[in-house]
């Protein structure tokens, strides 16, 4: 039996997986640690994405940043009786695929990252929701790079998916279970 609290939240672009997940962490009523893994960026809208995420969070949340190693951010911070937030598998990937400096080189074992978040979710004593992107629902795209990004997306919101005790698909703002606790 699955003693860990894991919920996977998945969802399309604005299909409402990121306040699906605040309020998941907020009706918790655990203090909560908000992990984000999106890397300030230069460009405006994307700045706006950002401070629009912050605003609507809780002020006494805390806040906690990781761009590569989340694994690490989440054995830092794991604990009973606290909910781990993180939004959102889909940068994280982001981050380890397309390093700001790296001339589009992936980081080195980015499979070894995937394997220590892995072994940090099903060591976790607390709550955890985790926020990602399904984007493998259309069209294969052109291009190496891109279709090892949805590739690799899709292999790690399996992995995570399968570790989960809860998995919830959003589409127009609709939860939609896909693996309850107890159950498929």
């Amino acid at each position: 039996m699955i003693s860990r609290d894991l919920t996977f939240v998945l969802g399309g672009a604005r299909s409402g997986k990121s306040v699906h997940a605040e309020k998941l962490a907020n009706d918790s009523a655990l203090p909560v640690t908000y992990i984000a893994t999106a890397r300030v960026a230069d460009d405006a809208e994307f700045s706006a994405r950002i401070a629009h995420h912050r605003e609507r969070r809780p002020a006494h949340w805390a806040l906690h940043e990781a761009d590569v190693d989340l694994a690490g951010a989440v054995t830092q911070i794991d604990s009973p009786g606290h909910c781990i937030l993180i939004d959102c598998l889909t940068l994280w990937l982001a981050n380890l695929l397309c390093p700001p400096d790296g001339d589009g080189l992936p980081v080195d074992h980015y499979h070894t990252h995937f394997a220590a978040f892995e072994a940090a979710l099903i060591n976790a004593r607390g709550k955890i929701i985790v926020v990602s992107n399904e984007i493998g629902l259309g069209v294969v795209p052109l291009g190496a790079e891109t279709r090892l990004y949805v590739d690799e997306l899709g292999r790690l919101n399996q992995r995570i998916a399968a570790l989960s005790t809860q998995v919830t698909m959003m589409v127009a703002g609709l939860p939609l279970a896909l693996k309850t606790a107890g159950g498929a």
